[in-house]
């Protein structure tokens, strides 16, 4: 085989996954074959068989390259400030950049992790799990600062939030309007202040914050 079939180890990984990404993200992984990804990223197929013994194999370490690029991103984006709420925008605006300007990692991550079978989908929600819980992190040490409402479910928070924000990708056209850090600031506002104005929200706004904090301690 010449050098350009057998690449080196490092720049091997990073063509098969950027072109199994591509891939995953546009016919989606059931569609994919293992001869494809190895065309699109030109090389044979014994060649990335070589590296990944199965497609999992390949959507495994995809996501987990999502995670960590995920991380990357959000921490080189909330690097300004030290402000735990400014942080929180930040790190939202720096997440919805990564999910639309072409990471596949990410977005593979996010919508192709049932695909894989039980026991290797466990090690992907490790992954999953990883990237909540830096999120958790930040959201606690915004709560910490005794400038949000007390009463809050921050799980819920999260979940609400990260599924509204990574529903944009499937959506968002570059071009069409909006700017990903303009959509993720929009959000922002909408998650942090709220749609009704002041004069619309009812008197005991903050008992039913609590009294849904309370149910979801009930079950």
């Amino acid at each position: 085989m010449t050098n350009a079939q057998v690449p080196s180890s490092e720049a091997a990984d990073e063509r098969i996954l950027v072109a199994a990404g591509k891939l995953f993200r546009e016919k989606g992984f059931a569609a994919t074959t293992v001869r494809e990804i190895a065309q699109a990223a030109s090389m044979l197929p014994g060649s990335l068989h070589y590296r990944y013994a199965s497609k999992d194999d390949v959507l495994v370490a995809l996501m987990e390259r999502g995670v960590r690029r995920a991380i990357a991103a959000v921490t080189k984006g909330i690097a300004a400030t030290r402000d735990p709420v400014e942080r929180l925008k930040l790190g939202l605006r720096a997440h919805l950049e990564l999910l639309c300007q072409g990471d596949d990692s990410l977005y593979v991550l996010l919508y192709d992790f049932r695909s894989l079978p039980e026991g290797a989908r466990e090690g992907v929600e490790r992954s999953r799990g990883r990237y909540e819980a830096f999120w958790d992190g930040m959201l606690y040490e915004a709560w910490g600062t005794g400038r949000s409402r007390s009463a809050l479910d921050l799980d819920l928070v999260r979940q609400f939030g990260m599924g509204a924000i990574n529903w944009v990708a499937t959506w968002y056209r570059p071009g069409s309007g909006r700017t990903p850090a303009q959509i993720a600031d929009a959000f922002w506002t909408y998650l942090a202040f709220g749609l009704m104005g002041e004069a619309s929200r009812p008197a005991d706004v903050e008992s039913q914050f609590q009294e849904l904090l309370t149910k979801s301690g009930e079950e």
